[in-house]
């Protein structure tokens, strides 16, 4: 017996995708030990954790749907919408049509990832090689209660791209994210084997958003306390005013969205004429009674 509330879920991860569905079916029903018993609800945490290892598996379908990413119409499409480009009205309409056709994207309401399990997908497979090879351990960040210290990640993250982004981002097909990218893969190398990182991004969006799910008691996992953190990563286009104005709105927004009690936001200065001294800060900021940790980077 399913949970009800697995299939919205299920719909918002699959949007019908029949080999997904099919997948996920067959993960929760046959490989899934204590779920075969008919007299077992599936709950929906029992759910994620599927979801996840199916994600995690990069199973030949997802693997082939990763190739895809090599191909240059697909990158014109997937680079601005990872990026935030604001250069995303540029994109030829075919391209566009192109990438629908290949089941990547959706066009209306607006564009969009066809659905979740592929809005996380898409940046793994873009991040797998320098998530695995980059040297940090998840016990170096959490605290005697086993929360994430995010301002001790986040400031060895500053000094990591201080050292490192420029050899690194080469190292990334889609160079136009590569900050984002190689923030994703930081984190994920910390996350993996304890929480979660849900990621929000679209075509016209100019920012990505980040959920990070930790929860504080590995024995009880999500069914017990979550520590839930909202990072918002930003490009700043302009003066570093008019990139605040709008992002602490946003930041705030989220979390508030999200039900994080910490938001992080973080804004990527890509100007070369610019000194690292002048990008690397750090500074806590309010917006509609929430306080809002500001990364320059």
């Amino acid at each position: 017996m399913f949970a009800p509330d697995i299939f919205a879920e299920l719909w918002a991860d699959t949007r019908g995708q029949p080999w997904l569905i099919n997948a996920l079916g067959y993960e929760l029903t046959r490989t899934t030990p204590h779920l075969r018993d008919p007299a077992v609800t599936i709950t929906l945490e029992d759910y994620r954790a599927v979801r996840e290892k199916l994600i995690q598996s990069r199973a030949t379908h997802l693997d082939q749907l990763t190739d895809k990413l090599q191909e240059e119409r697909v990158h014109r499409v997937i680079a601005a919408m990872l990026s935030g480009s604001e250069a995303h009205s540029n994109i030829p309409a075919d391209d566009a049509q192109y990438v629908a056709d290949l089941g990547l994207i959706v066009l209306k309401p607006e564009i969009c990832i066809t659905n979740r399990i592929y809005q996380e997908v898409i940046p793994r497979e873009l991040i797998w090689t320098s998530q695995i090879t980059i040297t940090q351990q998840q016990h170096w960040y959490l605290t005697a209660k086993r929360q994430l210290n995010m301002h001790k990640l986040l400031r060895a993250f500053q000094q990591f791209f201080r050292e490192h982004s420029t050899s690194w981002v080469e190292r990334f097909d889609y160079k136009e994210a590569g900050a984002q990218l190689l923030l994703q893969a930081f984190l994920q190398r910390i996350v993996n084997g304890g929480g979660r990182v849900t990621r929000e991004y679209g075509l016209g969006r100019k920012r990505t958003d980040l959920l990070i799910e930790w929860p504080t008691d590995e024995q009880a996992g999500f069914l017990g306390e979550v520590q839930r953190i909202v990072l918002e990563l930003k490009i700043q286009y302009g003066s570093l005013e008019s990139t605040l104005k709008t992002s602490l709105t946003q930041t705030a927004d989220y979390a508030t969205q999200c039900g994080a009690a910490e938001a992080h936001l973080l804004i990527f200065n890509r100007d070369p004429e610019v000194s690292w001294e002048d990008k690397i800060w750090h500074q806590s900021l309010s917006q509609n009674q929430r306080q809002i940790a500001v990364w320059g980077l």
